[in-house]
């Protein structure tokens, strides 16, 4: 799943916004004043800030903030070349993107080795997504290898890239531009250890791409915190429409029809966004649209058969609007997983968009006929 970075100016630090202008060398870098460097690497370009590879406390808090929503735009480190260990120039080079979550992944698993780790600017999108982006892509990869001097520092020629940002490059460009051979390195960090012990050959699962249950939990947070700018202004308004009637509008049917409503609406909300992502994989459907559709249904029946939904018109309403919401939020996952495509989620759009306000338009008419109506809302 950005606004210009928000790391701070420090001395000598490039920019992280994109702004192309060109990034100095790492012997202006020298010590960068964040909490997970440890000093400077010296080598014969100059001194290179050493990353630590114990996450602190303050990284963990970091993570959590992120995954809940907040500051996800500024979790950035500036673009360029650290240190792990103390690396010579023939200790692995291990590409990454600023997003600080996918650099501290990497960096968290190099504990006890030497590497190099050339972090490029991705505009604080983690690897994957900038893939798609191209932000992870050919043109960086050269510019930031250039640009760091990396063909005087090793001996070597060799980069090794997470398999996630396959999509946005091509090998043999970088190779013909800069010399230095692409190894396409684990699709999950915690991997790469053994990746590099095996001298980088990688295993079948480690070439598998998993979105499990832990996977699909994590982002639910964040999916909360994100739909809830969109969901809470619809429930407001369902609570003031409440409020109307054939006599008038109604302090104490807002207090009753309008409530309750309201309070339909973000469970509609909430349903998709904690039970969408957990029972994903076992919803009928192969669209996510469809996936949401059938939870919502499901919402609406059980609180049917519980009786919270009355009788009437309102009643009825729900039938529709329940799997409107619910569609389009389930839908909106599409772009949290790691086995959509962009033409896909295009083409499913198409029609599910349109039958998402089909529905809404239909349930929400529904439900205000049910104000005027008598017998519109039953309890």
């Amino acid at each position: 799943m950005t606004s210009p970075c928000g790391c701070g100016p420090k001395p000598g630090a490039s920019s992280c916004g994109g702004s192309g202008e060109t990034s100095p060398g790492p012997e202006l870098l020298g010590r960068l004043a964040e909490p997970w460097t440890d000093g400077v690497h010296v080598t014969v370009l100059g001194d290179v800030p050493r990353a630590r590879t114990t996450l602190a406390v303050g990284d963990r808090l970091g993570t959590l903030k992120i995954r809940c929503g907040f500051g996800r735009a500024n979790y950035r480190v500036p673009p360029w070349l650290y240190a792990v260990g103390s690396p010579t120039d023939r200790s692995p080079v291990l590409l990454s993107a600023n997003y600080k979550a996918s650099f501290d992944a990497l960096r968290g698993v190099l504990g006890g080795r030497d590497a190099w780790i050339l972090v490029l600017d991705t505009k604080g999108i983690n690897v994957w997504c900038a893939a798609g982006k191209g932000t992870f892509g050919t043109a960086e990869i050269i510019r930031r290898v250039e640009a760091s001097g990396l063909a005087r520092l090793v001996a070597h020629r060799r980069l090794i890239a997470p398999q996630l940002g396959a999509p946005g490059v091509a090998a043999h460009e970088v190779q013909m531009a800069t010399g230095f051979r692409i190894t396409w390195g684990p699709v999950r960090a915690a991997d790469l250890p053994a990746f590099l012990d095996a001298r980088l050959k990688a295993t079948l699962e480690m070439r598998r791409v998993r979105f499990g249950l832990r996977d699909r939990l994590i982002l639910v947070p964040v999916e909360l915190v994100t739909g809830a700018r969109q969901a809470l202004p619809a429930a407001a308004v369902v609570l003031l429409l409440g409020g109307l009637g054939a006599h008038g509008y109604s302090l104490a049917a807002l207090s009753n029809t309008g409530v309750a409503g309201a309070a339909l609406v973000l469970a509609s909300f909430a349903t998709a966004q904690v039970l969408g992502p957990i029972l994903l994989p076992w919803l009928p459907g192969r669209a996510f649209a469809v996936k949401g559709a059938v939870l919502g249904l499901g919402l609406a029946g059980a609180l049917a058969a519980s009786g919270l939904l009355g009788s009437g018109l309102h009643a009825a309403a729900w039938f529709a609007l329940a799997p409107a919401i619910t569609s389009f939020f389930v839908m909106n996952f599409t772009g949290a997983t790691t086995y959509t495509s962009l033409s896909g989620v295009l083409r499913e759009m198409r029609f599910a968009v349109p039958a998402q306000i089909a529905g809404g338009a239909v349930g929400l008419l529904l439900w205000l006929a049910g104000l005027f109506l008598p017998g519109g809302s039953v309890r």
